[in-house]
């Protein structure tokens, strides 16, 4: 499916009395998904062990 097939069917999908700004906000979150689906891909990815280092307070065990 192509980028534009798929925000058209993203689109559709919303309910109908939506805003210009909720329609945009669904069009960056999938294009903010799309992007690091593809650094993952890439291998730029952070892995996993130095999110918990970074955030262990934040976490918990």
């Amino acid at each position: 499916m192509t980028i534009k097939k798929m925000a058209i069917k993203s689109i559709q999908e919303l309910p109908e009395n939506v805003g210009w700004e909720d329609i945009q906000e669904r069009i960056n979150f999938m294009a903010g998904v799309r992007k690091g689906l593809r650094e993952l891909d890439e291998g730029r990815g952070i892995p996993h062990e130095m999110i918990r280092e970074e955030f262990k307070e934040w976490l918990l065990d």
